[in-house]
């Protein structure tokens, strides 16, 4: 297990940082980190604001302020930083704009640095999982280099694997029946509950201490493909079967549903992991100060999710931006 190099701490311990901090501008407010950074700031009496594309379809909390701008017409964020101290970034748009936005991100009238707490990826992690041909991996590589580069206090969350794939991934297999079929299930990989995500970046954006900081985000075991599956089915109540799929039968199933270049990291992905762990981290413990959500708890709390026969959409990759 690699140990991360944190501080356990609690949301009431940030007194002295949230003066500093002033208020805080969420970005990818409404996915699936970004919202739960929302829900976490607000009960910590932080002024949020959080920054949509179109605010008419946002449904945020109402003590949220909403505010409208764009990655690809950096201009647009000018009003969105007046007065703010931290940024949680989550970068939705081609890198083309990256240097101008980072800039205005940087162009801070405080005599403090702002903080930006970015949430990026583990392609630097010398894992076979995470080292496959990555069609992020450059954007991020880029961002970072930016930020760098750039006069901000600068904190990087690398979450691996999401839980939520599972829902996104498996759902409507499990609706519609008790088989799941996929390929490569003994690969094992440490699925990270969104809400553990939410929490390390919320002391990150608050706590100064972390400045500087790169976070690998893990869930606390290593499970294979399968045994999540299991999992659930744990969850729901119902034994579930995992199918095993050939790599060309999951590339015929995904054909014009996923972009081709995911289909192939994934396999790739999986295919290198065979035999060996998954890369955990201890990180999430030491800076919130209490241990990471396991798969089974996020199943246990989601399983409502896997038996609503409404319509759940389909998201080839880990990171929702």
């Amino acid at each position: 297990m690699q140990v991360g190099i944190g501080v356990c701490e609690r949301l009431e311990d940030h007194d002295l940082t949230r003066a500093r901090t002033g208020a805080v501008l969420v970005t990818g407010a409404t996915g699936r980190v970004g919202r739960l950074v929302v829900d976490e700031l607000l009960p910590a009496g932080v002024p949020v604001r959080a920054l949509t594309r179109r605010p008419n379809r946002a449904a945020l909390p109402a003590a949220a302020e909403i505010v409208v701008g764009d990655f690809n017409a950096p201009a647009s964020l000018d009003a969105a930083l007046e007065g703010v101290g931290a940024v949680f970034l989550v970068w939705t748009a081609p890198v083309d704009t990256a240097a101008a936005v980072i800039a205005r991100l940087a162009a801070h009238t405080s005599d403090e640095r702002r903080r930006v707490v970015y949430l990026s990826a583990p392609h630097q992690t010398p894992h076979p999982f995470f080292q496959q041909p990555n069609p992020l991996r450059g954007l991020h590589v880029e961002v970072e280099r930016l930020l760098a580069a750039a006069a901000l206090d600068v904190v990087v969350l690398r979450p691996g694997m999401f839980a939520s794939n599972a829902l996104h991934w498996w759902a409507p297999q499990i609706r519609s029946g008790d088989v799941v079929r996929w390929p490569y299930g003994a690969a094992e990989t440490a699925p990270v509950d969104e809400r553990d995500i939410a929490a390390v970046a919320t002391r990150a954006l608050l706590d100064g201490r972390h400045a500087g900081g790169d976070y690998v985000l893990t869930g606390p075991e290593s499970l294979s493909q399968a045994a999540q599956v299991r999992a659930i089915g744990d969850a729901i109540g119902r034994p579930l079967r995992f199918d095993e799929l050939s790599p060309d039968e999951f590339r015929r199933e995904t054909a014009g549903t996923w972009p081709g270049s995911v289909v192939e990291m994934l396999l790739g992905a999986w295919r290198a992991t065979l035999g060996r762990p998954a890369f955990v981290t201890s990180t999430v413990q030491e800076i919130i100060g209490s241990p990471p959500r396991t798969f089974y708890q996020w199943a246990a709390d989601n399983a409502a999710a896997f038996a609503d026969a409404g319509p759940t959409p389909t998201r080839p990759w880990a990171n929702d931006r």
